[in-house]
């Protein structure tokens, strides 16, 4: 888990900044969680392999995964607003989206803006880190780093 221990040190020590990464490191989710939450982070986990594959489904998971309080309205709108409150006590939040790929396969549009919503969160000054991991294969994605 190089990758991902050396973005937690860097962003625990400021040296890192949180962001949207491509990841490829085949850990079990439950090992994945424990090595976030032993540095302290929050975490959530999408399996879009399961049910991600619409913007429903989508907006769906990622509310169910970070905690989102029931009136969480599932829409991009409520996404953003939600994001903004997630963290506190944290030392940052790690959301891992396994099977990103099939929003992105089957809904272009939708995924394009649930990355537009989850970056404006990623780079917005809130204090608590928030960093989102894209990972396994799929189409190209301009501009997102790797951890690998």
């Amino acid at each position: 888990m190089s990758g991902l221990a050396g973005l937690l040190a860097g962003l625990i020590k400021g040296e890192a900044q949180p962001g949207l990464y491509q990841w490829h490191g085949a850990f079990d989710v439950a090992d994945v969680q424990h090595t976030v939450e032993h540095a302290g982070f929050g975490f959530g986990h999408v399996d879009g392999w399961v049910g991600g594959g619409t913007k429903a489904e989508f907006l769906a998971a990622v509310g169910e995964a970070l905690g989102f309080a029931d009136y969480y309205g599932q829409n991009f709108d409520a996404l953003a607003d939600c994001l903004h409150d997630i963290g506190a006590g944290r030392a940052g939040v790690v959301l891992l989206w396994d099977g990103w790929s099939t929003l992105a396969r089957t809904d272009e549009r939708a995924f394009n803006i649930a990355l537009s919503v989850l970056g404006s969160r990623v780079n917005a000054d809130r204090g608590v880190p928030f960093s989102v991991l894209l990972r396994g294969e799929g189409p190209d994605v301009p501009g997102i780093a790797s951890l690998d």
